[in-house]
Formats: structure tokens, sequence, C-alpha cells
């Protein structure tokens, strides 16, 4: 008798794990398509508010759904469904316009139809300076161990969204900019590190970003480690996590 059930049973067991993976497999990629994209932070341009070594949930509900919501950027559909745009000061997952295919994460500054400037460091946004107050100095660690001291600016929007920059030279590259002018249906990207961003203001590089090319909303930071650290290295996870950054919101 047992001689007969013995293999029922362990081909029952085997098709019960099967199954279990490959439910657990569609659920994670439902996950990851409709809600929410792990992202991980591989350049300071977004310091302080995002460093290097932070690992995020981007939500893909908070703007709709484009091509680029989905594995491989399938051609499934043109333009956006259940689509809503964002708000001005939104840290924003999105294709590189020039090769869509590249993963870049900037704040929105500019919405359709406005104009923003750089004038001697200070934004402006359609011929009005953003409200821009002195927030001290932010130790910024190197890689290689090094410190520095940065200057850093709490910049408040016009909608009233408010959030630190960091001002690491005067008379940047980018502190004097021509008047960009952001198109129908684009939105104008920049960094919170202003002079170590490449971003809306070098038109060769990024330049206006579609609507269509937003992925979604960064909403918090999951996971951290020490820049220059891999997170696998987990026996290294009490001196190399962040631990106060841990399920912190991304404003």
């Amino acid at each position: 008798m047992s001689s007969t059930t013995q293999p029922k049973k362990q081909e029952g067991g085997l098709g019960e794990t099967v199954k279990v993976i490959l439910q657990a497999f569609l659920i994670a990629i439902l996950i990851r398509t409709f809600l929410f994209q792990p992202f991980n932070i591989p350049s300071g341009s977004m310091k302080e508010t995002l460093l290097v070594g932070d690992y995020l949930f981007v939500s893909k509900y908070s703007y709709g759904y484009s091509r680029f919501s989905f594995p491989f950027s399938l051609p499934l559909f043109d333009g956006r469904i259940f689509g809503s745009a964002p708000n001005r000061g939104d840290v924003v997952v999105f294709k590189l316009p020039r090769d869509e295919v590249t993963d870049y994460i900037k704040r929105v500054i500019g919405l359709p139809g406005d104009e923003i400037q750089m004038i001697d460091g200070v934004l402006h946004i359609n011929g009005q300076p953003v409200k821009r107050e002195d927030a001290g100095y932010w130790m910024d660690q190197e890689a290689d161990g090094r410190a520095q001291r940065v200057k850093v600016w709490r910049e408040t929007l016009p909608n009233g969204v408010s959030y630190n920059t960091l001002d690491l030279v005067d008379n940047g590259f980018y502190d004097n900019t021509p008047v960009y002018k952001v198109p129908a249906d684009h939105y104008f990207m920049m960094g919170d590190n202003r002079d170590n961003s490449t971003d809306s203001r070098v038109l060769s590089q990024v330049g206006y970003v579609p609507y269509d090319n937003l992925i979604g909303r960064a909403q918090v930071i999951f996971f951290s480690v020490e820049e220059g650290d891999a997170a696998w290295q987990f026996w290294k996870w009490p001196w190399t996590v962040r631990w106060s950054r841990l399920f912190s919101f991304v404003r």
C-alpha cells in the first residue's frame, strides 16, 4: 500500500511547491508593475534628500501608467491610462528622454507652460524668485571617508513644498541659465544637489521630460547603507546600515 501512494505524495508535494513559486512570482510582477517598484540611488545628485545607498519604493499608480510602467517598456498602448499630473516638488523616477532606457530620479520644478531660470544660484519660476532661506551647513561624507562642509538652503516652492538644496560652490556652472520654457505635456526636473546634478538644465543630456516618461513617485526609503558598501553584505549591517533613514518618507 505504501509503495504505491508514496510516489503520488512526492509528486503532489513537488507540484504544490512549483505552484506556490509561480504564484509568488506572478504576485511580485503584479506588485512591481502596478503598485510599487524598488529603486536604489546610484549618485549624489539628490543629496541631502536622498543619499547614495538609499533603497526606495516608488509608487507606480501615482501618475497612472504608460508603456514605461511595464517590464522592458512593452509598447502595449500609447499615452497614459488612469493618468494624474505630478505636483510641483514631487520626487519622481522617470525614463531619460534621450535613450528611454536609463532611470533618473529628480524633483519636479517646472510644470507645462512654466518659465524656469536660475539667476545667481536662485531659482526663478515664471519670473519670480523662489523663497530661499539659510539652513546652515551639512557635512557630506564621501565614499573615501572624506567629509565636506556644504552650504544648505531651504527652498520653498509656490505651492508650499519645502526641501533642502546643497550649494557646493559659488557661481556654479548652472547658477545662471537662460529661460527654459517648459513645453506642453513636459516637466522640468532638477536635483537638490544643485551644483552636482545633470538635470533639465542640461538640454542635451536630460532636457524637458515628457509626461509619458514618468514611472512613479518616490515614497519611502525602506533600506539604506553607507556609500561604497553593498546591501547584500548583511554581516556588515550593524555598522553600515543607516538605521535612522529606514522607513522614512521622501519629501
